[in-house]
């Protein structure tokens, strides 16, 4: 088993879901994460499963402390994800979820790049059904979208393992930094699957079009894969410190007007990436410490956040900020789930945000990062206003919309509870978590001066949305289409190549026209020279003849052309 990826047990085993019906596929398939996370358990450090390919060396199965915590939390999300789609009778579904979780594993201990490209590609291809099982005609579009930008990620991945095979004779997947053209197509395709500024709206485009249950495992491995990814090749680069700054800032103010609720939490997961990014471009044990803190601490509480979410829209119909309100009433587990995870995301002392970010701020402070500590202390406060308040608030509370429902199916509460207690659990007792993160950890995050100014960055933030929410200056939940920066390639891109089209088209056309003019012309005076038999009329040597044909010719391949 020491020569076997984790992540084939998944893949592998998606492919008998088909055949299996009832509680003994459920069985079967809670049964191969759990056993997948056996062999984790289990594996030595070192570097295992060596292919020899076309004079490469492909090692398939690379084990030390980063890849394990990652390898850990994706299989905890796989069996949470599945406990939370139990009740759901699609095959589709299903399976996707289980290639898409198993080729994440396969990635993050993969130990080459070209294992790492085909993994990658595997997490695309397999979690675009997740958006198209929703079978509407959006999600359709936004699914197409998301697999030309998942897929031109591997391509771009392709071409600089190709450019640093070229240049190194080494494919190892170790830490490259940003000095070569290949390193600098690999960096870009890393950041398109981490969202980075600008190339970021797939993200926000595409889950909230998923089905209830993918939307959950798609906010799970895809940006954290990337993560991992940049925290293996690109730790200390100077760069990652602003994109991350801005990846945390700037969702903040789409969130605060979004409607769609699935919506607000995409844009607050671009907001969490960019701490993790911050922490992977300062560099330091400490920093890359409390990026895989995060990234851990992320999946749950955002994992939670979505399954609260989507427990509504599966009952109520509509994840609308305008059309929801007073749900605590018909679904008060869900409810308190939710809380939970808001809590969480907030970083309040004893929930798992708070044991987390903290090693990451806490960095960026020591390391002389000031600003970027600035940004980060506003955007923390940024998260609590729209995922800590405004998801509880408007979803459960806020005016009573008269709409009353069952609570959520079992299978759901369970997989809420479950989540909700692991963030509890990690946030009142950090040690374990610590004991994972890939550098020895000498932090203690229950100061009292790190307790104070957390709580008093909350309260100052929940007074503001107070203040906001009472004198009517806080944006109104509307029925809106919120227009990101996709707007310039989407509608403005596409108005532009169609007028350019337009005009290439008449500028041809006028081309043509001159063209034929003056052929007819030439034709006209060569027949009149030569008399009414005109001279391609009368009797020639066949050189000549042949120089006639070859300018007719000519002159209709170029009039095709144009």
């Amino acid at each position: 088993m020491n020569d076997i990826s984790p992540g084939l047990v998944l893949i592998l085993g998606a492919l008998l879901v088909p055949l299996l019906h009832g509680r003994l596929r459920q069985a079967y398939m809670l049964a191969l994460p759990l056993l997948a996370f056996w062999q984790v358990l289990g594996l030595p450090e070192g570097e295992f499963g060596q292919i020899h390919f076309l004079d490469m060396t492909l090692v398939t199965l690379r084990v030390d402390r980063l890849s394990l915590i990652f390898g850990y939390i994706f299989l905890i999300a796989a069996f949470l994800g599945i406990i939370y789609a139990l009740h759901v009778d699609d095959t589709l579904q299903h399976v996707a979820a289980l290639v898409y979780a198993g080729s994440a594993v396969g990635a993050v201990f993969a130990g080459d790049l070209v294992t790492l490209f085909l993994y990658w590609e595997g997490t695309a291809i397999a979690s675009v059904f997740l958006i198209w099982a929703s079978r509407t005609p959006s999600s359709y579009f936004a699914g197409m979208r998301y697999l030309i930008i998942q897929v031109g990620s591997g391509v771009l991945l392709l071409a600089g393992t190709l450019l640093h095979y070229h240049a190194t004779g080494s494919i190892a997947f170790e830490h490259m930094g940003v000095g070569s053209p290949a390193s600098w197509l690999i960096f870009l395709a890393f950041g398109i699957k981490c969202a980075f500024p600008l190339l970021h709206n797939w993200l926000q485009d595409s889950y909230p079009e998923a089905t209830v249950t993918g939307t959950v495992i798609l906010s799970a491995f895809t940006t954290k894969l990337a993560v991992y990814a940049l925290a293996r090749g690109f730790a200390g680069t100077e760069i990652l410190v602003p994109i991350g700054a801005a990846m945390t800032a700037f969702p903040i103010f789409y969130a605060v007007i979004e409607n769609d609720l699935r919506r607000v939490l995409a844009y607050s997961l671009n907001n969490q990436l960019g701490f993790m990014v911050v922490g992977i471009g300062i560099g330091t044990e400490l920093s890359l410490n409390g990026t895989a803190a995060h990234a851990f601490c992320h999946i749950l509480y955002k994992a939670l956040l979505f399954m609260s979410m989507g427990a509504v829209l599966f009952r109520v119909g509509t994840i609308k900020g305008s059309e929801l309100g007073g749900l605590y009433k018909s679904m008060p587990w869900t409810t308190g789930f939710c809380i939970v995870g808001a809590a969480s995301i907030s970083a309040f002392p004893l929930f798992s945000g708070f044991i987390s970010k903290a090693l990451i701020i806490t960095a960026a402070m020591n390391e002389g990062y000031f600003w970027t500590w600035l940004i980060l202390l506003f955007a923390s406060a940024g998260v609590f206003h729209h995922s800590g308040i405004k998801i509880p608030y408007f979803a459960f509370f806020a005016h009573d919309s008269g709409k009353r429902c069952a609570e959520a199916p079992g299978n759901m509460l369970v997989a809420m509870g479950i989540t909700a207690s692991l963030c509890v659990l990690i946030g009142v007792w950090p040690k374990p978590l610590y004991d994972l993160l890939p550098y020895a950890v000498d932090f203690k995050p229950y100061t009292t001066e790190h307790v104070v100014t957390q709580l008093q960055l909350l309260m100052y933030s929940a007074l503001a949305f107070t203040v906001l929410m009472r004198t009517g200056l806080y944006p109104p939940e509307l029925r809106s289409t919120n227009l990101d920066t996709d707007w310039f390639y989407r509608r403005a891109g596409y108005a532009l190549a169609v007028r350019f089209a337009d005009g290439a088209q008449t500028f041809w056309e006028a081309v043509d026209r001159l063209v034929r003019h003056a052929v007819s012309k030439i034709v006209f005076r060569l027949h009149t020279y030569h008399g009414p038999g005109g001279i391609l009329a009368r009797t020639w040597p066949t050189g000549i003849m042949a120089f006639w044909t070859t300018v007719m010719l000519a002159a209709y391949l170029v009039l095709s052309y144009l």
